[in-house]
């Protein structure tokens, strides 16, 4: 037993640094067709030609030259799509499934959210996710994980990360429901009163690592005695907080599900609302004016409307999330008939983590997009609100070699970005499925 385990140790490790070196070499990738993210027409026999960490080529079999020697992955008949983005996540710790999840604060340790991360972040890439947004982590666990990622340690998508969002005492940000005195916060870890905390918070976010700054502007579902829909933040407050965000080169992410503090965040500047349940035609008008990205969370709206009708959430907490999935089912489409720029997002840690492709299925069914919104909503758009279009999004020559392919047509079935069959990071294959076999890196 000693030997067997001495075998293991010596070569599992080896075969994942192995699969993580960075890759070298020129690679062609066919499949059936070819979506390349930017809102055009699929071709058929499309081909990316990839060398080292980059795409040099993508378009139809006839226009892309197929350089010699080049080592060929023939997908069938499947679909080439730039790799998925998912701007709203929450990578760290325990998702809402887990029944442990309720007292985590107390019964973890503090690390042990960042240990669950790394299965999270490789079920996310496994998932087609080859980049997200980590919209909130405490102990800047998500710069950790970040780092681990980057230096080859564990598999996982490129994260642009936030630290730890903040709001107001006793708001939706804060950890309620504690007896006085447990679960009291500071700029550092949550609160920030006031713009002159409001700015503090967002330097010192900055100072360790921070990318975006992540504010609550409203009440939420999950939290403890707050309205959903409850303003929190002034706009004094918020201005002071996305203009300190701006002289440092950073955007603003707002937690918003409430008419009311959806438009007093969009007048202060922030780059996005999220979830944006009770968004009125005033709210998208000013979001279009603004150039505000909605990033509407459906499947978070879906899992925590079944959990309330589970039993799994109960008295307030049930009540505001049939209220928020409800008000989700109308406010994107009607974001959507205004023109308020789409990303997609999923909120994963309310739901599961690797399930994150059900929100393109979500955005047509809920939402009302068309396949190839939604598609573009997970990709160029997403790519564009974290100021990333320039190296992911598209499937253009220049850009990282981000590629995912899915089994057959997702305009036909958009189902089908549920189920990625190939998925490539920066020229890596992390997933590739033949013959009714997957390979996946462990």
């Amino acid at each position: 037993m000693r030997l067997r385990s001495l075998a293991l140790a010596l070569l599992i490790p080896a075969a994942v640094h192995a699969q993580q070196a960075p890759a070298k070499g020129t690679v062609v990738l066919k499949a059936a067709r070819l979506i390349d993210g930017t809102g055009a027409p699929a071709v058929q026999n499309g081909v990316v030609v990839v060398t080292d960490d980059k795409i040099v080529a993508a378009g139809t079999e006839g226009s892309v030259a197929v350089p010699a020697g080049a080592r060929v992955i023939d997908l069938g008949d499947a679909t080439l799509l730039p790799g998925f983005i998912d701007a709203h996540t929450h990578i760290i710790g325990r998702p809402l499934s887990d029944p442990k999840s309720d007292d985590a604060n107390v019964r973890d340790y503090a690390s042990y959210g960042a240990i669950i991360g790394v299965e999270n972040a490789r079920k996310t890439l496994m998932a087609g996710f080859t980049s997200i947004r980590v919209l909130g982590a405490p102990n800047f666990d998500d710069m950790a994980l970040r780092q681990a990622i980057t230096n080859g340690a564990v598999p996982g998508p490129r994260m642009q990360n936030a630290g730890t969002s903040f709001g107001i005492t006793g708001g939706h940000c804060d950890e309620n429901g504690y007896r006085p005195g447990l679960m009291d916060a500071d700029y550092r870890t949550g609160v920030a009163d006031g713009a002159d905390e409001g700015r503090k918070a967002v330097r010192y976010q900055v100072k360790y690592g921070a990318d975006v700054i992540k504010i609550c502007a409203t009440g939420g579902v999950l939290s403890e005695g707050d309205a959903v829909g409850a303003t929190q933040y002034t706009l004094e407050e918020m201005k002071a907080i996305v203009d300190e965000a701006a002289k440092l080169e950073r955007k603003v992410a707002a937690h918003a599900h409430g008419t009311e503090g959806i438009k007093l965040a969009v007048r202060a500047g922030v780059a996005s609302i999220e979830h944006g349940s009770f968004l009125d035609d005033e709210g998208a008008k000013l979001m279009v004016q603004h150039g505000t990205y909605l990033v509407p969370t459906i499947s978070a709206g879906e899992f925590t409307e079944n959990a309330a009708k589970s039993g799994r959430l109960t008295g307030l907490r049930a009540e505001k999330a049939l209220a928020a999935a409800q008000g989700m089912r109308n406010s994107v489409r009607l974001a959507q008939r205004n023109g308020v720029p789409i990303a997609l997002g999923t909120d994963a840690g309310v739901g599961e983590h690797g399930a994150n492709g059900h929100e393109f299925t979500l955005l047509v069914t809920w939402g009302g997009l068309t396949p190839m919104q939604s598609i573009v909503a997970g990709t160029s758009s997403a790519a564009k609100l974290l100021g990333w279009e320039k190296r992911v999004g598209t499937l253009t020559a220049g850009k990282w070699a981000d590629v995912v392919a899915v089994p057959g047509d997702p305009l036909r079935d958009i189902t089908v970005m549920e189920k990625p069959s190939f998925v490539m990071k920066a020229g890596v294959v992390y997933k590739q499925q033949s013959a009714g076999k997957t390979t996946a890196m462990r």
